[in-house]
């Protein structure tokens, strides 16, 4: 495969990177690769995680000194992965996109009139244009069930807040660059917030615990604020 270098990450995986940029066709080929390990069935494998342009393949902790030694483990998935360039069609392609409600009260969307200025565009249009987006998950990280979601129409492209705040409430739908996500718990954060939903992104109880795994198709719908209170008196976040 034409661009993919292996390089050692940490003492027990392997950093497979194909380009150092965000790019949809580039995030295709990551998760196609990822389809191609996991399918190999790998005993030495423990898991693969994707990025945006790279992805990690941990290995097995028994395995992991001779693996390192012999250059085997990078050899064996060059053979595997080479002489083919295209991103093979996603399982999840024929899938149904998980709609995730969200709810734009001012309380809720702090951060929609400046995302709206910016754009040039009314707060009800910025909020039409988001929950117009067909969004992939791209990549999952920085706090457990975060979704890095491609797909954002290119007019509510905005840089970060120049302060980060240090409470961001769970469940807020937010705009960073080029990039939309959902916080799934409270924490700090620095992305415009646009939203809120009441759905819980991360439960360790659930199987599985994330609700919008690497590859999954999102599609945001608007609520009110009755839809989601009574989405949280359920218990939904």
């Amino acid at each position: 495969m034409s661009g993919l270098t292996i390089e050692p990450l940490g003492e027990d995986a392997l950093l497979l990177r194909l380009d150092r940029r965000i790019d949809p066709a580039v995030n295709a080929r990551v998760h196609a690769l990822v389809r191609r390990i996991e399918a190999a069935g790998l005993p030495w494998v423990r898991e693969v995680v994707p990025a945006y342009a790279s992805l990690a393949v941990c290995l097995a902790q028994d395995a992991c000194d001779r693996l390192h030694d012999t250059g085997y483990a990078a050899e064996a998935l060059r053979a595997l992965l080479a002489g083919d360039d295209e991103p093979h069609a996603s399982p999840e392609a024929s899938l149904p996109a998980i709609e995730v409600p969200v709810c734009h009260l001012p309380a809720f969307a702090p951060d929609l009139e400046a995302v709206a200025a910016h754009a040039g565009l009314s707060a009800a249009e910025v909020v039409a244009l988001h929950c117009a987006g067909d969004y992939r998950v791209a990549m999952t990280g920085f706090a457990p069930g975060f979704p890095y979601l491609l797909g954002l129409d290119p007019r509510l492209a905005i840089p970060r807040r120049s302060t980060p705040r240090t409470h961001v409430p769970a469940g807020s739908v937010a705009i960073g660059g080029a990039q939309t996500g959902i916080y799934p718990r409270e924490g700090p954060g620095g992305w415009h917030l646009v939203g809120r939903t009441p759905v819980a992104l991360f439960d360790p109880r659930r199987d599985p615990p994330c609700l919008l795994p690497a590859g999954a198709r999102v599609r945001f719908v608007a609520i009110d604020e009755a839809a989601f209170r009574a989405a949280c008196g359920r218990g939904a976040a």
